[in-house]
């Protein structure tokens, strides 16, 4: 709308002139080397416009034969180009889909038309892993690095390549590299922090999860954490070697960062009594115990306390369990402590307490248990049913592996199945124990055949702690 009124405004004041000049025609004379030429205004206005209008089509035609040659060139250039890309883009399809010999096809396509190795490289690479074939996917990659626009892409697959062929120094070398280039990238970080545990450089990687910190990469509480568990790691490096008061040092780190890391806890408490510490170290545990009893922390508290003979150990598991003494970890505890100073009434009490508390009947409560019958009744018979039945009860708590599963007696920083850091936790282990249909009963046979009462228990099973 807006155009057209401009135009009628404009051939109004066209029209609009050429009125004046018709009813006002007036006369030009111009004289040049004894010529006279006599005319009107409007025919001079007349021809200067012809001749702009003449002039202005032939410097445009002039242009168009001027830019001819290199505007068929550009033309030329754009389409060999737009192929290019639609045979990168029809190769980077067919690695998402899996077919190698297409990718590889159109990749070299794409690279005869756009002569851009930066562009093709990538795909050529992952063209030639899906074939298997690493040793070109490395020259590849390694021609990547060569040039910075493709640097950090060509590092972050000879990274996968090292890491698949478990070269961790070579990789630990190259994320080293990357994260120079890319120092926020959440990625690199994680596998540089993640080398450095599997390389045993327990230092550097307290300062990359400083790093990761300061990045806002990890949070605070997750920081706090890891810090924890390498100090606890390198205090166990610090014993080793024998160097007691960097080890000492570490561990009360990793207490301060972690008041409830069970390891750190108990060793340094163990430190702490056997230093003449005893009170220090006793309320450690003390506080440990209120917060999360474990099992691990009732021998450095009897050290602590000088409990020596059985009775004493009583009155101190006793005393270490006010806060929680309904807790299943109490109780077993007062029951242990009760069956080495044989009170009997007071273990077969506790005992019974934890079988009622826990969720399912545990492997060590029914051992327990076989041993109270065996020595206070000396009823092999009972003991043996109780025995029987520890075998398909839950099994003991352990340190679980929450990535792999696996299963040790004694916490360690890394996983030594997965390699996975810090995955360990306290809990009964993931397994399915039942007996096979008709397993009950030929076991009440088996204790029939021995003289004693036939007792027969129904299968039971574990579940996930």
């Amino acid at each position: 709308m807006f155009r057209a009124l401009v135009f009628f405004t404009i051939l109004g004041f066209v029209i609009w002139g050429t009125l004046i000049l018709t009813d006002l025609p007036g006369l030009v004379s111009l004289e040049w080397r004894g010529y006279r030429i006599d005319t009107t205004v409007a025919f001079l206005l007349g021809a200067i416009v012809l001749t702009s209008f003449t002039s202005a089509l032939v410097y445009r035609f002039w242009l168009f034969l001027r830019r001819a040659p290199g505007n068929m060139a550009g033309a030329w250039k754009a389409k060999r180009r737009q192929r290019g890309y639609q045979a990168l883009t029809r190769g980077m399809v067919a690695v998402a889909a899996g077919d190698a010999m297409e990718a590889d096809r159109q990749v070299k396509r794409a690279d005869v038309l756009l002569d851009e190795p930066p562009l093709t490289m990538l795909v050529s690479a992952q063209s030639a892993q899906m074939k298997g074939d690493e040793a070109a996917a490395s020259k590849f990659f390694t021609a990547m690095v060569k040039r910075p626009e493709t640097e950090f892409l060509g590092l972050r697959g000879l990274l996968n390549q090292a890491i698949k062929r478990g070269d961790k120094v070579e990789a630990l070398s190259l994320v080293r590299r990357a994260h120079r280039l890319q120092p926020d990238s959440t990625w690199v970080a994680s596998n540089m922090f993640d080398l450095q545990i599997r390389t045993g450089q327990w230092l550097d990687a307290r300062v990359t999860c400083d790093d990761l910190a300061r990045s806002s990469l990890i949070g605070k509480d997750d920081a706090k954490r890891r810090k924890a568990v390498l100090s606890y790691q390198l205090s166990l490096l610090a014993q080793d070697t024998g160097d007691g008061e960097v080890a000492l040092g570490h561990l009360r780190d990793a207490n301060k960062l972690a008041p409830g890391f069970i390891p750190a806890v108990a060793d340094l408490a163990g430190r702490w009594g056997d230093g003449g510490k005893a009170k220090k170290a006793a309320k450690l545990i003390e506080e440990a115990w209120s917060a999360a009893p474990h099992q691990d922390l009732l021998g450095p508290y009897w050290r602590a306390l000088n409990a020596s003979d059985a009775l004493e150990r009583v009155r101190a598991t006793e005393k270490l369990v006010e806060k929680q003494s309904r807790h299943l970890e109490s109780l077993i505890a007062l029951a242990r402590a009760s069956l080495e100073v044989r009170l009997w009434g007071e273990a077969r009490q506790y005992l019974e307490q934890a079988l009622a508390a826990a969720p399912l009947p545990q492997a060590r409560i029914c051992r327990m248990m076989a041993e109270l019958e065996e020595i206070e009744n000396a009823d092999s018979g009972l003991a043996r049913e109780w025995l029987m039945r520890a075998s398909q009860a839950a099994a003991d708590p352990a340190w679980v592996c929450d990535h792999c599963g696996n299963t040790v007696a004694t916490w360690s920083v890394v996983c030594g199945k997965c390699e996975e850091f810090d995955r360990f936790d306290w809990r009964i282990p993931e397994s399915i124990l039942a007996l096979p249909e008709g397993a009950g009963l030929q076991e009440s046979q088996g204790l029939e055949d021995d003289g004693h009462e036939t007792v027969q228990l129904p299968p039971r099973g574990i579940e996930a702690g």
